[in-house]
């Protein structure tokens, strides 16, 4: 799905307005409404909970207006707070006169703030997506006394003070949500680190906006679900052989790093590869060949890391880096790929590591070559510490455009750059994949998917890190996040894959 920015969010309700023949405040019923049934399974556990709503002089203030009615409709009596201010937007005003005269409502004094018990649910309509700038004066002794009362505050729309898309100072006043409930789409602040604090867990309720607005909105960051990727990954021919899934190259392991090939191999066959080489140093042969049956093992004249290039006519793609090491021979191997590749080439681990510490090898990279890096690789790849997440955004959109490469900067949300400028954040994955050998069973899934010819260099992407987080996901349910192991993920690939593959119709 699309990630508008805040412009673009309003002048989305404002085609929805339109093309629909509706007023704005009955939009504002919409999200309220959609709202309030999220909250109702949440109340019900506990209806006697205190319940306060403090609402801002604009529209998300009109919306905690409409929930508190909404709310009073359901049986529950919140009491709502009204932050003072010399301007109040016409859809605040019109649902303010709409409360029953039985529900209290009571403008906020900022020199004695209410105090509120431990147990209190608090609903944040203070400030929504159209804020510009950091909170100030009474705005934020209001928030800041609401992060001191230690309660839970649920964001509607958007934790106050908390930009949609934009840096702030680092002494900016933002809630700090427990919950946090969108409307339609998501915002990019959601997805970045240094908001996770504020933004707590986050939903996205569908409210109805027009269909044909965000279809044409020009963007450049998605969300990628499973919507977004249903029909990317066909199913297989009854007529399919080896040759039609690739024949993969692995270069991977050194001593005492033997376990990443293993990994990285597995995965990669459970990604559907058609035939797998791993080239490995000598001292991993007996390791390969015991634990994975299934992949060919092509041996290094070296003992202890990787000095030679194979020939690479029979690949369709190659892979490079899981525990590979960083020796100077390892360095020429690297540079004799970079030079001599025809085929995809997915680069991770000390593969970029050494393109961090050679620069001039990044001037070799083939077009469309698949990077994934964590922070701190991708910071040694281009020599410069972000100043903050929205910064890194944008040193990995540049990277992946002037190298014309795809680059994954791996983390919650991973995200995906393409040599066009786009970002596409993945929605899969949990803590527990924070463990040793992740990132290779992730590189062996890409291999394994950059060898299908049938994917185009975007959706083998895609479809990769979906999987892999998928998969995670599948793992944890079974051991939970901190049983989990990377072999675990490997297991679940499978599965993964199956729930993205598109059904062919019936042979004729």
């Amino acid at each position: 799905m699309k990630i508008l920015t805040a412009a673009q969010t309003h002048q989305a309700d404002q085609a929805t307005i339109q093309a629909q023949g509706i007023r704005s405040e009955e939009l504002m019923e919409r999200a309220a409404a959609a709202f309030v049934e999220w909250l109702l399974a949440r109340l019900a556990a506990d209806p006697a909970r205190p319940l306060h709503i403090f609402c801002g002089p604009g529209n998300n203030g009109g919306d905690g207006l409409v929930i508190a009615r909404r709310l009073y409709q359901e049986g529950f009596r919140a009491q709502v707070w009204l932050l003072p201010a010399s301007k109040y937007s016409s859809d605040f005003q019109l649902n303010r006169q709409r409360l029953p005269p039985e529900l209290v409502c009571q403008e906020l004094n900022p020199e004695q703030l209410p105090p509120l018990p431990p147990n209190a649910l608090v609903l944040d309509a203070l400030f929504g997506t159209g804020l510009s700038r950091p909170l100030s004066d009474a705005a934020a002794q209001v928030v800041q006394h609401l992060n001191n009362s230690d309660v839970c505050i649920i964001a509607v729309d958007i934790p106050s003070g908390l930009l949609a898309d934009a840096p702030q100072p680092s002494d900016s006043v933002i809630a700090n949500a427990r919950y946090t409930i969108s409307f339609e789409l998501p915002k990019l602040a959601f997805l970045l680190p240094q908001n996770a604090e504020y933004v707590g867990e986050w939903h996205v309720l569908p409210i109805g906006l027009d269909q044909h607005f965000i279809h044409n909105a020009s963007v450049d960051n998605f969300f990628v679900d499973e919507d977004f990727l249903l029909g990317r990954l066909p199913a297989r021919s009854k007529f399919s052989h080896k040759g039609t899934f690739g024949h993969a190259l692995l270069l991977a392991g050194s001593r005492g790093k033997i376990g990443a090939a293993v990994l990285a191999s597995k995965a990669c066959l459970r990604g559907g590869v058609g035939l797998l080489t791993v080239r490995v140093p000598a001292v991993g042969y007996d390791i390969l060949q015991t634990a994975v049956p299934e992949a060919m093992a092509l041996t290094d004249p070296s003992m202890d890391f990787v000095t030679e290039l194979p020939d690479l006519k029979s690949y369709a793609a190659v892979g490079i880096g899981p525990g590979l090491g960083q020796e100077e021979a390892t360095r020429e191997v690297l540079r004799q790929l970079l030079g001599k590749a025809t085929v995809p080439l997915v680069l991770d681990a000390d593969a970029l590591n050494l393109l961090g510490a050679n620069p001039d090898l990044l001037s070799l990279l083939p077009p469309d070559s698949l990077l994934t890096p964590h922070p701190k690789e991708f910071e040694r790849l281009i020599g410069e510490p972000a100043r903050d997440d929205y910064h890194r955004l944008e040193q990995l959109r540049a990277f992946a455009r002037n190298h014309r490469c795809y680059c994954v900067l791996k983390g919650a949300y991973t995200a995906l750059a393409t040599p066009d400028g786009m970002l596409y954040f993945n929605s899969t994955g949990n803590p527990g994949m924070a463990t040793g050998g992740s990132g290779d069973v992730l590189t062996g899934l890409l291999l394994a998917l950059r060898a299908d010819k049938r994917l185009t260099p975007l959706d083998a992407a895609l479809l990769g890190l979906y999987a892999h987080g998928r998969a995670g996901d599948l793992a944890a349910q079974e051991t939970g996040e901190a049983g989990l192991v990377a072999d675990d993920i490997t297991r679940f690939i499978g599965s993964a894959l199956l729930e993205l593959t598109t059904s062919l119709p019936p042979q004729l």
